[in-house]
């Protein structure tokens, strides 16, 4: 039998998490009107129709798919204390609540948490170890906001650095790549990283989207860690061609500087052009050609090791031809899915004026992150 190169993590139990009662982001009550379900913007449901587009279009079955063990507490501790992970847990165990502001759980949450984290930290492993070239884990709920005593943003549990340190605790991984393409600023991670040299953090996002106002460019790390944090603010309404130069002329080469032992993506989808969180026009096809630059990338500098870690993205029809546009590209197969919204989306592309002047924005930017030593 032909060995299946790509693996790809989920489990349903991730899709049981519940945030409770909302309309998008705001709870129901006094004057926010009840919808007509339980409409809170990270429900299951983007990520739920995207496991089942991959399974009616055949592609699950080319790849190898599995489930994994929840994150142990020796893998949390590497990133979270223990005052913080008991909270978590005692509320979960309690029926859930708010475990902070803007932070609500439902009953499980803890644990189900912990699924999502093993997730990402099986998916590192299987990488790193050689049993499969390249993974996705359809991780949730998502990681990349969580810092290491509070939650933010939808996240509980910091994913990509529980895999990462889990990785370099067993077997020694030394320089790792983060790129996050979630149009939010990967705050969480960037916090967890700021001081070290050991991991290049990443992130393009929506400038002053979430955190709210937060912009970034100036922040190039700390200490050893100087050098080693790009930020890339974009306008809202970039759109794909001047996402993919900034791509081009920061990220790859960046990753060509740092020279990494394994690449890591942080990968939302809500820089899409649906997603009603966010505004920089995305289509399934640029999700398609930034997974084709990473895995290329990764095949030059570090035999192809490459993880996909699910984070954002709330528009529920559109996230699933999203999704399947990068599994597509990183197993290298091909489905009869067409994308229905593509040509629409290519009609929606901003005008040469806005591009040519987010590009001088993003030369101005290279040139800034080039210049630190």
């Amino acid at each position: 039998m032909e060995q299946k190169q790509t693996g790809f993590f989920f489990d349903e139990w991730c899709f049981w998490h519940t945030t409770g009662l909302h309309a998008t982001v705001l709870p129901v009550g006094g004057w926010v009107q009840a919808p007509s379900s339980a409409a809170h913007a990270e429900s299951p449901e983007s990520k739920r129709r995207f496991k089942n587009l991959m399974d009616v279009s055949g592609l699950t079955r080319q790849l190898d798919a599995r489930s994994a063990s929840p994150a142990t507490e020796e893998d949390l501790l590497r990133v979270h204390p223990q005052h913080y992970l008991s909270k978590f847990k005692n509320l979960s165990d309690q029926g859930g609540g708010l475990l902070d502001e803007h932070a609500p759980i439902g009953p499980g949450s803890y644990e189900i948490a912990k699924v999502s984290a093993g997730l990402a930290c099986e998916a590192v492993e299987k990488v790193l170890l050689g049993e499969l070239q390249n993974a996705y884990s359809l991780s949730r709920p998502p990681g990349h906001h969580c810092l290491p005593d509070k939650p933010m943003g939808f996240c509980f549990l910091a994913n990509i650095p529980i895999a990462i340190e889990r990785a370099k605790a067993k077997f020694g991984l030394n320089k790792v790549a983060v790129i996050d393409w979630d149009v939010h600023h990967g705050n969480g991670t960037q916090h967890i990283y700021y001081e070290r040299d050991d991991v290049l953090t990443i992130s393009l996002h929506q400038e002053r989207c979430f955190p709210p106002g937060y912009h970034g460019a100036d922040d190039l790390g700390e200490g050893k860690g100087l050098g080693y944090n790009i930020n890339i603010p974009l306008l809202p309404g970039c759109g794909d061609e001047a996402y993919l130069y900034a791509f081009e002329s920061i990220v790859l080469p960046a990753l060509e500087k740092f020279q990494p032992d394994m690449i890591i993506v942080a990968c939302g989808y809500d820089a899409n052009a649906f997603d009603p969180l966010a505004r920089l026009l995305l289509t399934s096809e640029t999700f398609r050609r930034l997974a084709e630059l990473t895995k290329q990338a990764a095949e030059k500098l570090c035999q192809g090791k490459l993880v996909m870690v699910h984070e954002g993205g709330y528009a529920e029809s559109y996230v699933p031809f999203c999704g399947l546009a990068v599994v597509e590209a990183l197993s290298g197969i091909r489905t009869s899915v067409e994308d229905p919204c593509i040509d629409l989306l290519k009609l929606q592309q901003p005008s040469a004026p806005f591009n040519q002047f987010q590009k001088q924005l993003i030369d101005q930017l290279a040139q800034k992150i080039n210049s630190t030593p």
